[in-house]
């Protein structure tokens, strides 16, 4: 049985179709249980913007929920269709080919946390990319263990395949510093809120400043084709390992304290009061680290090469593999005007016009069978590919009128 989305009406809550799905120009309704969500907002010099309203259909009230994630911007119009009641997937006209695809989450698992956090209705905006993305690598370990110099071998070897996220912070730029590349600089009002929202994988007060890995951040680094590294404590580490990023954690050892103190001492960068207190710490992150639930992976830094030959494979860098590298992830080009429909876990793009119906290839397919990851991050997996419009693999689906 397939489902139609797409279908003019004068009141968006009225005359609803089987599939609770309906669009008029400027918004875009879609049932979900006993609520309606309500997609879109005012016309302005045939632009949308994209808003959110929910209508509670048993009490007849309007909610305005708290909409969290990265807003899409303005459009010409768009249309909606419901996956498996807990997200909608929009399709947005007149857009760029990165850009056109969102997911709405209503009833995710990130929805229901911060439901219970907020207290009220919550809603969360997800950008759709198409395929999916090597995990990212955290990698943790005590002062003066190398596992920066690990890092920079591995940027050095394979510098289109890696890159590190830009972490925020809300102190004020030093001289050189500029905003974006050294830090994303911001308010603390901002931040603060930020993580509340639940944007941050990760932070920490430091010295009455605060700093942090944004997810965004590292969703950036991905949508560039590359593979994020994190560099981070301990603590940070942790609380990567309870969001909802996979990553694989590695956790650097030296190969004994003593050893790791003989290395912080021939630095002859701290006093020896900064040497204990980094001795301390290490110990409390090396207990840390070698208990069960945060790290997969633990390497011992004894021999500089052997570690790092150690890191490459663990991440699949050695022999032939070590060549291939992940191209940026392409978008979809669509034609302003487009119809959707669906077909089990099949969203139809309709991109032909009657004069057109018989040409091929006017059908675009978004596999939405294999997604992953979602907000406050990128919603991937979607497969994308055209198809003949009479092909024999779209029987039996329901076209927009």
């Amino acid at each position: 049985m397939g489902e139609a989305p797409a279908f003019v009406v004068d009141n968006p809550l009225q005359n609803q179709d089987g599939f609770g799905s309906k669009s008029k120009g400027c918004k875009t309704t879609t049932t979900i249980g006993d609520k309606t969500f309500v997609i879109g907002g005012d016309n302005d010099e045939s632009t949308l913007s994209v808003e959110v309203q929910i209508f509670d259909n048993p009490t007849g009230n309007w909610v305005n929920p708290i909409v969290l994630g990265t807003k899409p911007n303005i459009c010409k119009g768009l249309s909606a269709v419901s996956l498996n009641d807990d997200r909608i997937l929009i399709v947005k006209k007149g857009s760029t080919p990165d850009d056109c695809i969102w997911f709405l989450e209503v009833d995710t698992r990130f929805v229901r946390e911060q439901k219970k956090i907020q207290g009220t209705d919550v809603v969360a905006w997800s950008k759709g990319a198409r395929g999916y993305a090597e995990k990212p690598v955290v990698i943790s370990g005590p002062s003066g263990v190398g596992k920066g110099t690990l890092i920079s071998m591995l940027m050095k070897e394979f510098p289109s395949m890696f890159g590190f996220s830009v972490s925020h912070t809300t102190r004020a730029p030093r001289c050189m510093e500029k905003d974006g590349v050294h830090y994303h600089f911001t308010e603390r009002s901002i931040m603060e809120k930020e993580i509340k929202d639940g944007k941050f994988l990760e932070y920490a007060s430091v010295h009455g400043n605060l700093y942090g890995t944004s997810i965004e951040a590292v969703e950036v680094v991905t949508d560039a084709g590359k593979r994020c590294i994190l560099d981070i404590d301990v603590q940070g580490a942790r609380s990567v390992k309870a969001s909802s990023l996979e990553a694989i954690f590695i956790f650097i050892c030296p190969p004994s304290m003593e050893e790791l103190e003989t290395r912080l001492r021939s630095r002859g960068t701290e006093t020896e009061e900064q040497i204990l207190k980094r001795l301390r710490n290490a110990k409390t992150e090396m207990d840390q680290g070698n208990s069960p639930g945060i790290f997969d992976h633990i390497l011992y830094n004894d021999n500089l090469d052997e570690c790092y030959e150690s890191l490459k494979k663990l991440l699949g860098l050695d022999g032939a593999a070590a060549a291939t590298q992940r191209s940026a992830p392409q978008g979809i080009d669509l034609p302003t005007d487009h119809s959707v429909s669906k077909m089990d876990n099949k969203i139809i793009i309709n991109c032909g016009t009657p004069e057109l119906k018989k040409a091929s290839k006017n059908l675009i397919v978004l596999d939405v069978s294999s997604l992953k990851g979602g907000a406050p991050g990128r919603t991937r997996g979607l497969d994308v590919y055209a198809i003949d419009s009479f092909s024999d693999g779209l029987n039996g689906i329901n076209q927009p009128s």
